[in-house]
């Protein structure tokens, strides 16, 4: 591949910052290469009261409680 054309100064920069990035997003407990979990969401439940404050502003109390499931992936075998 003696043909190819050098990278410029601004690519390798941006490689550069690129993986600096990219390492500090990574989480260091998990080994490098090992799959994300997938994740699924089974239900998702709302409840909402409204009432109305003693001042005589609209009060509105959400709660929202989501369940999801997670699957391990195995490590692809690309042996």
């Amino acid at each position: 591949m003696p043909d190819e054309k050098p990278k410029s100064l601004m690519r390798n920069l941006g490689q550069f910052f690129g993986h600096i990035a990219h390492g500090i997003k990574a989480d260091a407990a998990k080994p490098p290469g090992q799959p994300e979990p997938r994740t699924q969401e089974v239900r998702r439940d709302v409840e909402e009261h409204e009432e109305t404050a003693p001042d005589g502003r609209k009060v509105i109390v959400r709660r929202t409680t989501i369940e999801e499931i997670e699957v391990e992936q195995k490590p692809s075998d690309a042996g």
